[in-house]
């Protein structure tokens, strides 16, 4: 029998003895419910989005991060506003600096309660101890959000040396060389564990190919570097292989992590779906971000039973430049499409995203990162671009405007060529 909700548990004691019992055991009865509706989810491994608020509203952890996370996650408000989507944030503010850990479980707390959260990339301390957990690290780990995503593709309207790129790179999100153990064992010298165990190998895995197979993909390529870590990177590739054993619909292979990065920049197309342990993962995630126009055009999401978090996918600060009205939102609002997509509200994702990408291929007027001119306050000045703007779409067009992305009003409101 399914547990009860604790919460729920607790008013249903307290309401008993006024109510008499009748209402209190109803509380009890949906509060078991609600604790089953979670163990189902977690039982079937399956993403379960939380339930739509009074309304049809989802409320949505926002954290805005260090660097240009809080302006560009500004602008992702803005556009919801504009199209009005049916989402409410609670921004959770997370501090780097802090020497106590109280903001970054405050936020774990309020993911858990939401399901989803949105959040820019947060700065690590690298002042502190080398056990001591990053932030990022530690949301991660403790939300279990074992997979990390990343859909690398070809953007219309950005100039690249190569074409026709459609790669789904999966990592795992949760240990490798990011399970903070190290020590020095004797003066001058380092040791760095790397962890794998076959469970989170297995788990990762079957998400590739689940995936794979749920898009429609052919090929899956597990990377690994199991000619030098025999042990590590071996079991890592064996799981793969046990796990391609039960898709034969979906063709299986492996690749050398350096070859993998060589492969990448010479002929990016032979690739589909990548799956690979935690290190490799950054590594050719970035590769793949260069490869389509760079870090600020390509989103990220992390999947984990419970819970779903998303971000840009390079996880980079920006702080250089934040503040300064460059940088590219398209990151950022691409990947709160995805949340929209994850939240079942696809006529609100559909719209923000044919938005942006219409934007970049028909405008052609773009930040400095991908060869434009374009600023924040250019926009917001311009207001007579969007002095017609009349309906909800072209509300949105204006709100994407002001987004640092110059935009035909016209173009953007009739435009659906480009689903992604």
């Amino acid at each position: 029998m399914a547990a009860t909700h604790p919460a729920l548990l607790l008013s249903g004691k307290v309401l008993k003895p006024i109510l008499c019992g009748q209402f209190a055991n109803r509380l009890k009865a949906f509060g078991t419910a609600l604790s089953g509706r979670r163990e189902r989810s977690t039982y079937t491994g399956q993403i379960i989005p939380p339930p739509a608020k009074y309304g049809g509203r989802h409320t949505v952890t926002l954290i805005p991060g260090d660097g240009i996370g809080p302006e560009l996650l500004n602008h992702v408000r803005e556009v919801f506003r504009f199209s009005c989507v049916p989402v409410d944030f609670e921004v959770v503010n997370v501090n780097s600096a802090l020497t106590t850990e109280d903001d970054i479980n405050n936020a774990i707390t309020a993911i858990r309660r939401n399901g989803v959260a949105l959040k820019g990339n947060i700065e690590t301390n690298h002042t502190l101890p080398p056990s001591h957990k990053s932030r990022n690290n530690l949301l991660r780990t403790s939300l279990d959000l074992y997979a990390n995503v990343m859909h690398c593709q070809s953007l219309p309207g950005v100039q690249t040396r190569h074409k026709n790129i459609d790669i789904i790179i999966i990592r795992e999100n949760t240990e490798g060389e990011y399970s903070s153990l190290e020590h020095e064992s004797v003066s001058g010298v380092v040791e760095s564990l790397k962890i794998i165990t076959r469970l989170n190998s297995l788990r990762i895995a079957d998400y590739a190919f689940r995936l794979a197979r749920e898009k429609g993909r052919r090929r899956v390529t597990a990377v690994h570097k199991a000619n030098i870590m025999k042990l590590a990177d071996g079991l890592f590739l064996q799981c793969c292989k046990e796990v391609a054993a039960g898709y034969p619909d979906i063709t299986f292979d492996s690749m050398i992590v350096d070859n993998t990065t060589m492969q990448l920049v010479s002929k990016p197309q032979q690739f589909d779906v990548m799956v690979m342990p935690n290190l490799y993962g950054n590594v050719v995630s970035n590769v793949c971000a260069g490869l389509v126009g760079g870090p600020g055009l390509v989103p990220g999401a992390n999947y984990g039973r419970d819970y779903a978090v998303f971000e840009t996918a390079t996880r980079n600060t920006g702080k250089s430049i934040a503040d300064r009205n460059i940088a590219n939102p398209t990151a950022m609002l691409l990947a709160s499409c995805l949340m929209l997509d994850h939240l079942k509200l696809h006529d609100s994702a559909s719209m923000i995203r044919n938005a942006v990408l219409t934007t970049m291929n028909e405008t052609r007027l773009h930040t400095a990162d991908i060869g434009g001119q374009g600023t924040t306050s250019e926009h917001k000045d311009d207001a007579s671009l969007f002095s017609k703007a009349e309906d909800r779409r072209e509300r949105l067009c204006e709100s994407i405007g002001k987004s640092y992305l110059v935009i035909s009003v016209t173009q953007l409101c009739s435009s659906q060529q480009y689903p992604l």
